[in-house]
């Protein structure tokens, strides 16, 4: 194994790298990354465009004019990152909105670092994409057989969660929310993270980027189930917002505002990462669905139930 010094401008990258036993070869990381907070004393290496704390409409605007000019909504200390002189960059080829993106950080290799810094760029949309490539970061990083005894792990959770399923019939109609306002479902892995968990995903497809929609799809779509979970925001966040849902017209007539089954969730921590979390989420997704089944300690810190 190559002591590599690390940078990763993606949250879920610095999870894998810590869950892969390499924190400390970690010298730098993004503004977002959070989680472990082992890692909150590391240099930032870059910041966001868009005004801290924004309403969710506000944020979609500046994102789109910032897009619209043909600008990234990121931007790299590359002073910090040249001083920190890395031998391998994290980034991810996804979403300009997610992350710092592979181009960001070609600039930079461009300007101020060599050219034989090692550049991992990821670019999942499921769940094997994710398992794929925690694998690949571990095999770049000198130590494949972590990373696939690592993936074996999450996979012997997904099971247990299948096992326990297989006799329950009952599989719930959900929606999962990522933006309030505009209105987004969540695609990519979501669609199947409720699938495993015991739920059937509506108006999202497996491994098809998030969609805007228009609120009279969720009112005939009509899911038993609604699940809140912005992207970068923790419960407390929407829980400020939550008045957008409540003052769309036909809202107290879903039948899952009816019956008492919506949930704000964490997204920022959970349904957002393309790392180990996404099993968290099956989890978390699975004590929402199937609560007689399943107690993995979530709700509170993961999840809460919104009574409207």
């Amino acid at each position: 194994m190559s002591d590599k010094k690390i940078i990763s401008l993606l949250p879920a990258a610095t999870e894998i790298v810590c869950g892969l036993g390499l924190k400390d070869q970690l010298v730098g990381r993004s503004h977002e990354c959070d989680s472990p907070e082992s890692i909150i004393d590391l240099p930032v290496c870059s910041s966001a465009k868009f005004v801290s704390g924004s309403s969710s409409i506000e944020i979609d605007q500046q994102v789109k004019d910032v897009l619209s000019d043909a600008l990234s909504i990121y931007t790299i200390d590359k002073e910090k990152v040249k001083d920190l002189d890395p031998a391998v960059i994290i980034t991810q080829a996804q979403c300009e909105v997610c992350a710092v993106s592979l181009k960001d950080v070609e600039e930079t290799l461009q300007e101020v670092l060599q050219n034989n810094v090692e550049v991992i760029s990821l670019n999942p949309r499921t769940l094997s994409d994710i398992f794929n490539e925690i694998v690949l970061i571990a095999e770049r990083l000198g130590v494949r057989d972590k990373g696939e005894e690592f993936v074996s792990e999450l996979q012997e959770r997904c099971d247990l969660i299948h096992h326990k399923l297989k006799f329950v019939e009952q599989r719930p109609s959900v929606v999962c929310i990522e933006w309030l306002s505009p209105l987004m479902v969540a695609g990519n892995w979501t669609p199947e993270l409720i699938s495993i968990a015991g739920g059937r995903s509506l108006l999202a497809e497996k491994g098809k980027h998030s969609g805007y929609i228009n609120f009279d799809a969720i009112k005939s779509a009509d899911p038993e189930v609604i699940i809140v979970a912005p992207c970068g925001f923790p419960m407390e966040r929407t829980l400020q917002e939550i008045n957008l849902l409540l003052e769309l017209p036909g809202w107290y007539n879903l039948q899952a505002v009816k019956n008492d089954k919506v949930f704000i969730c964490n997204g920022n921590q959970y349904f957002n990462r393309s790392s180990q979390k996404v099993v968290d989420t099956i989890e978390l997704l699975a004590e929402i669905l199937h609560p007689k089944q399943f107690v993995f300690g979530y709700e509170g810190k993961g999840w809460l139930k919104f009574s409207c």
